[in-house]
């Protein structure tokens, strides 16, 4: 059983012998939304975060260190584009507030200070730039140890990248929402290996795989059916993904159901997967363990809405942080107050392992949203609540109208862990969570031509810090 108390802007979580802590917001900051890289185009930023802990240091009243941002595809408002991918290094200064204090409209914002200091495009094994567009029908024949992989027209591979973890080489491991792949890249941004899913998550349609998301731009050729049979749905990939404390698992969650597992359905769609790899050798990486994961529900105007999630923080090879939301509400989106926006504890130490089972080949693990009779699902506890407008509040933000640059943007899909290096606290982290602005700007500038954006929206990057107790998380 999970229990809570709450003592002015903290908050405590039980579950399964686990204590977890949050003792509130700290620190937001921002990143322009006009930000250029240097490559001259704009910057986005949020879909994955990985701190540097090697840069991380206390430094007089605050820290100061560097982290790494992952953009996803490229700005698109209809169809994609060739937009090459890559990764920007972030330069932080945080100076954390008391929590729960009253902050001066001066300071409120300023509390962490961020600056785009590089940009690393990602490659292909031979060196050629990685794009953006839609595979729509495209497949890369599989050749040594790389598997069959997505393609645009164009020949090049196409990525939409989601979560990165940053390994102890300075290599990364990038999840993808087209395969839906975990890559590995070396330190220069060049890919060295690629990890196909089970068959239950490859989209197939009409009995062969096809990673287009149908999002095919300008003169391409939409997918038939527009939507996998079976398989991750479109644009519901590996969102999440990270590594164990110890180094020795790399997890990785479906954000939302696969297509037989309900995902063919908004309201059905909540029972996801979360794989656990072994990661002994990150280039042949092994499935271990398999379970079934409950998104959270919430009543969207009277019907099931199911809140995809948008990245994970591991603790254990049991636990990880779960970030959820609901869609289309926020800065620049019509919808002005989100429903849901949770940070949430997930525990699989109960839930059925169906790795390696006919649940990873042929058979439903959960059809049309029911899950099996003979399969337990994970817990999942509430932990953070980013809508919180009473913490908001005091960081001059909040969640609903006005639908300013003040109300939080739609996408928030990013998390990562520092610690606070305090001998008082050896448990204490700070919490890292940043949006993903869409690359949504006025002044807009990629793959050689201006944009604007739509409907005049100006949608800064940026970071709310939490500082949280984890017990038992080594200094990442």
């Amino acid at each position: 059983m999970a229990s809570f108390c709450f003592a002015q802007a903290q908050s405590t979580l039980s579950q399964s012998g686990l204590t977890l802590v949050n003792k509130g917001l700290v620190a937001v900051g921002r990143i322009p939304a006009n930000e250029k890289d240097k490559f001259g185009e704009t910057f986005g930023s949020g879909s994955g975060m990985a701190i540097d802990p090697t840069s991380w240091v206390k430094a007089g009243d605050g820290y100061k260190g560097s982290l790494l941002l992952l953009p996803d595809r490229g700005y698109n408002v209809e169809g994609t584009t060739d937009y090459n991918a890559r990764i920007n290094r972030i330069d932080v200064v945080l100076t954390p507030a008391p929590a729960g204090q009253a902050i001066s409209p001066d300071k409120q914002q300023t509390g962490l200070q961020a600056k785009l200091t590089d940009t690393m495009l990602l490659t292909d094994d031979q060196g050629k730039s990685m794009t953006g567009l839609d595979p729509e029908s495209g497949t890369r024949a599989a050749t040594g140890t790389l598997p069959v992989l997505p393609q645009a027209r164009t020949g090049k591979i196409s990525l939409d990248a989601e979560a990165v973890v940053r390994l102890k080489d300075s290599s990364l491991m990038v999840s993808d929402e087209y395969g839906p792949y975990i890559y590995h890249f070396s330190k220069d941004g060049r890919l060295i290996s690629a990890t196909e899913p089970p068959k239950a998550l490859l989209p197939m349609r009409k009995g062969e795989i096809n990673f287009s998301s149908n999002n095919v731009g300008e003169g391409g050729v939409k997918p038939d059916p527009k939507d996998p049979d079976t398989g991750r749905q479109n644009n519901q990939g590996l969102e999440g993904m990270s590594m164990t404390p110890d180094g020795k698992f790399l997890i990785a969650l479906l954000q939302s159901a696969t297509r037989q597992d309900g995902g063919d359905s908004g309201t059905t769609r909540m029972n996801t997967r979360v794989m656990i790899y072994d990661a002994a050798n990150v280039d042949q990486l092994k499935l271990v363990h398999e379970y079934v994961v409950p998104l959270p529900t919430f009543d969207n105007k009277g019907k099931v809405g199911v809140a995809a999630q948008s990245e994970i923080l591991a603790l254990s090879d049991k636990t990880f942080l779960m970030l959820a939301r609901d869609s289309n509400n926020g800065q620049a989106m019509k919808g002005d107050t989100s429903v849901y926006r949770k940070i949430a504890l997930v525990d699989l130490t109960a839930a059925t392992d169906i790795a390696n089972t006919d649940f990873d080949k042929d058979k439903p693990v959960a059809p049309k949203g029911v899950v099996d009779a003979s399969v337990k699902v994970a817990t999942v506890t509430p932990f953070i609540d980013l809508n919180d407008n009473a913490e908001l509040g005091r960081f001059g933000l909040h969640n609903g109208a006005p639908n300013d640059r003040n109300n939080l943007s739609e996408k928030w899909e990013a998390m990562s862990l520092a610690p606070a290096l305090d001998p008082a606290a050896p448990d204490d982290f700070f919490l890292f969570v940043a949006n993903d602005n869409d690359f949504l700007t006025q002044q807009g500038y990629q793959v050689g031509a201006s944009y604007k954006a739509e409907g005049g929206a100006e949608v800064d990057t940026m970071f709310q810090v939490f500082r949280v107790t984890l017990p038992g998380v080594a200094n990442r």
